[in-house]
């Protein structure tokens, strides 16, 4: 049923620009609040997901519920992108949707902190690759070149690149990467790079995709990682959602994060059967041997600790993206967040 009112409301609100809907936001977030005992969820597609899989599977936010006395009935989705994300939860469609970090802080901004974050989802890196021999830094990319992103210009890939260009272009150029990139879903990326011939010789990838472009095209090379413009391990994705519903749903709220956090723990302790479990929710073609690989890589952690975000929410408004300065990364976070070390 859920699926189905998602579906209908992102095929319906497509055409319209988000603005719009942040026009209408203190109507939307005001005293609409999903009832105590109730959550709905919504995840994107990909192992950077992989907590709330866990979650789903072994039913943790209805166990923590119950040893809170509380029933709760849990409903997910699953959403492909940060504007529909956003869309659903301005419109009560959601309670808690997830995205990478800038498109939260975004959301956090034009809602004056009506919407804020609950959790990150782990610290993983996205890699921009080319097939282009001659690109080894961003300066080397010409008007010939194709980078393939999520949400060209305003998603993860895009705002981190913009990070970077305004260093290295000067602030006044921080769109200069934008000029060259365009939107493309990273299963359909990933196979113009290994197949090769294609306009799209660049993207900008998360995991597993990085990894199977570089395994299945020698021509495939690393230009940098968000890891190298944020200045070291970084959350990619986070939950967030309305205060409305944070304030509202106290023990509904607090079983949930219980549930992230506790997931969290035992995909740490429990590697193998996390990548089952990745398959098994995702209904994923991958083979467990790389799921592995992936979950074992030094690179990837998955925790719920927020990480490096404060270099988007600093970045991102010196270059005017943010209107809202925000004094540390607790501003945007809920106090359930607070008591982690992290940033």
């Amino acid at each position: 049923m859920l699926a189905l009112r998602l579906s209908t409301f992102v095929k319906f609100n497509r055409c319209k620009a988000l603005g719009a809907a942040f026009g209408i936001v203190a109507t939307l977030l005001a005293g609409q609040a999903a009832a105590e005992g109730k959550i709905r969820i919504a995840q994107q597609f990909g192992i950077s997901y992989l907590i709330l899989d866990v979650v789903r599977d072994q039913k943790l936010i209805e166990k923590h519920g119950k040893e809170a006395g509380v029933d709760i009935e849990v409903e997910w989705a699953s959403i492909s992108g940060a504007t529909a994300m956003n869309e659903a939860l301005l419109a009560n469609n959601l309670d808690i949707v997830s995205a990478g970090v800038p498109p939260a802080l975004t959301m956090w901004d034009r809602t004056n902190g009506k919407v804020k974050l609950v959790a990150a989802l782990g610290s993983l890196p996205n890699y921009l690759l080319t097939t282009n021999p001659d690109v080894h830094t961003l300066k080397d990319f010409s008007d010939k070149d194709r980078i393939a992103v999520p949400a060209a210009g305003v998603g993860f890939q895009s705002r981190t690149l913009q990070i970077e260009a305004a260093k290295i272009f000067g602030p006044d150029n921080f769109q200069k990467l934008d000029q060259i990139s365009i939107s493309l879903p990273h299963p359909d990326a990933t196979a113009a790079l290994i197949s090769g011939g294609t306009e799209v010789n660049s993207h900008f990838s998360s995991a597993p995709f990085y990894y199977q472009a570089l395994q299945g095209n020698k021509a495939v090379h690393k230009v940098l990682s968000s890891y190298d413009i944020l200045g070291g391990p970084a959350t990619f994705n986070v939950l967030y959602t309305t205060t409305a519903f944070h304030d509202d749903n106290p023990k509904t709220y607090a079983a949930f994060y219980a549930a992230l956090r506790e997931a969290a723990d035992w995909i740490n302790a429990n590697k193998e059967k996390a990548a089952e479990i990745f398959i098994r929710q995702q209904n994923s073609k991958l083979s467990p041997k790389l799921v592995l690989e992936i979950i074992n890589d030094p690179e990837n952690d998955f925790t719920i600790v927020p990480q490096n975000t404060f270099v988007y929410a600093a970045k991102l408004h010196k270059l005017g993206v943010l209107k809202s300065q925000a004094n540390s990364w607790k501003d945007y976070f809920f106090p359930e967040a607070h008591g982690e070390n992290g940033g």
